[in-house]
């Protein structure tokens, strides 16, 4: 493994920078967001990433206590990659990147994006003021990945899939849901020309979308 450069300074912003700076760190905090996952599912959703340089920001990530590598009880059995709960206090940090990252002139909405990124998206994007609009529990199915959507206090939570019967389901590529984000009307024609799937209560899967942006 290639020895590390560190700032050497005494400052936690640059502390901070040395433990999770390195090209793709944060992208592999992001996908664990939202639950555990084997390195064949990060080395699948991180495309430009070698399989060597995701070994080694794991183990870095892993040595830094940002994560945690275990083995998941019978039957499944595999071993898998999952966010320590300081790693988690990260998702701040990577939600405001996000939404300072999307002003500039120069952000590609046409370019892929991941399933945990997209479900990210969602709750940073969501507007208090209309997630009281929604009442329901909200599938979400991104390329063969479900999250769960739904209201509380006044904000819109988006978690990896647990128990409970969805009122809509959401079904389409993640990228499909910019228009949205950035300002189109949730209707249900503009889902359906953006190839936007509804099973269940349409109008709470509408509802979902149009709590977003200001």
């Amino acid at each position: 493994m290639v020895a590390r450069r560190a700032y050497d300074e005494g400052c936690p912003a640059t502390h901070a920078l040395d433990l999770v700076g390195e090209r793709w760190a944060l992208l592999v905090v992001r996908e664990l967001l939202f639950g555990p996952k084997r390195f064949t599912d990060l080395d699948d959703r991180l495309a430009g990433v070698s399989t060597s340089v995701l070994s080694q920001r794991l183990q870095e990530l892993a040595g830094a206590g940002v994560l945690v590598r275990r083995k998941l009880p019978p039957p499944a059995g595999s071993w898998v990659y999952e966010l320590t709960d300081w790693g988690h206090r990260l998702e701040p940090l990577i939600m405001a990147l996000g939404q300072w990252g999307i002003q500039s002139p120069q952000f590609d909405c046409e370019a892929p994006v991941t399933p945990a990124s997209m479900a990210l998206a969602l709750k940073g994007f969501a507007n208090p003021a209309r997630v009281e609009n929604l009442t329901g529990l909200v599938e979400l199915e991104f390329d063969g990945e479900v999250f769960h959507a739904f209201p509380e206090d006044g904000r819109l939570l988006v978690t990896g899939a647990t128990g409970g019967h969805p009122d809509a389901r959401i079904i389409a590529s993640p990228g499909r849901l910019w228009p949205f984000l950035r300002g189109l009307a949730a209707t249900s024609n503009n889902l359906r020309n953006n190839g936007i799937q509804t099973e269940g209560d349409r109008k709470t899967a509408v509802a979902l979308l149009a709590a977003m942006g200001t």
